[in-house]
């Protein structure tokens, strides 16, 4: 188990679960008890958290709020269909190669040339993850994997040695681990699933669509500024659009956004105009928007009754 050094800012915050809890509200991201658990868990073992959810229900907040709470950096890898190495952990870089080999050709004095110089440590570009493995510290930074999904399969076979062991072996140099195990953040939208290997290796949580006391919390947390009664409203609102039958339904981050739209256009409360002037900041697909509207009116009716009664 990994024990926290004297003086680290996590110290505090991973002190229990409840601190933990209450040491993210801090930061603006209400997580409850049971991602908390996962979270607090995944520190102490350590162990990477693996996050699953619809997309904007808060996955990557996690890993970015973590690394304000520890202090440290957030390195971050979006995913995308044929990530590879060169990209996700390391490449040469032959442009400074070539030239030390010219200056070499040149009869340069303080040129040398052979295999190891060339593909040494100084002629590595870090990407993501050797980044974070070789990070000096202090503390422990956040490797934030991100939608994992959207990788090939391939590449998650190339994750089972980071996060089995926390090292990375480039064949040239030799095997670098890590002195302070980075705190790895995997997310996946589950547009395919994720292998078992992988899984295995990582505290699993599944982050769903929020409550309407969590949403609105959020809400207000995050938007202090927000009239009560509007923010009761849109809460209530997009509660009922999640329980349509829609291409894509509106995630916690669409929430926020929609809400941030409403207070810069100074609403107070919602109106069956004011709503269907805005959906393309919290639909964005075109059927759903029209789904929407040709039934804005009782929805509207119904947000706004519960928003004057105050939830």
């Amino acid at each position: 188990m990994l024990t926290t050094p004297s003086g680290d800012p996590a110290l505090a915050a991973f002190a229990s679960i409840p601190a933990l809890d209450a040491a993210l509200a801090a930061q603006g991201y209400i997580a409850g008890r049971a991602l908390a658990t996962a979270l607090y868990l995944s520190w102490r073992l350590p162990k990477p958290l693996f996050l699953e959810g619809e997309a904007g229900v808060g996955k990557t907040a996690v890993a970015r709020t973590l690394a304000t709470l520890l202090g440290t950096p957030l390195i971050r890898l979006q995913c995308y269909e044929g990530l590879d190495i060169t990209t996700a952990v390391y490449e040469w870089n032959y442009a400074r190669q070539m030239m030390q080999i010219r200056l070499l050709e040149a009869g340069h004095k303080d040129a040398t040339l052979d295999t190891a110089h060339l593909f040494g440590p100084d002629f590595l570009i870090q990407r993501p993850i050797l980044s974070a493995v070789t990070y000096p510290g202090p503390g422990r930074p956040v490797l934030l994997i991100d939608e994992l999904d959207r990788a090939d399969e391939e590449f998650e076979a190339f994750l089972l040695e980071l996060l089995a062991d926390f090292q990375v072996t480039i064949p040239e140099v030799g095997t670098f681990r890590a002195t302070q195990p980075p705190a790895v953040v995997i997310t996946s939208n589950r547009t395919r699933e994720i292998h078992d290997a992988l899984k295995r290796r990582c505290i699993y949580h599944w982050i769903d669509y929020p409550t309407f006391d969590k949403e609105l919390a959020v809400l207000t947390t995050r938007l202090p500024e927000l009239p009560q009664r509007l923010a009761t409203g849109i809460v209530a609102l997009v509660q009922e659009v999640r329980r349509l039958d829609l291409y894509k339904l509106p995630g916690v981050a669409e929430t926020l956004d929609w809400a941030a739209a409403l207070l810069a256009l100074e609403q107070q409360t919602l109106t069956v105009e004011v709503v269907s002037d805005t959906l393309g900041v919290l639909l964005k697909h075109q059927e759903d928007i029209e789904r929407l509207r040709g039934e804005l009116t009782p929805l509207v009716q119904k947000a706004e009754a519960r928003g004057r009664a105050g939830g």
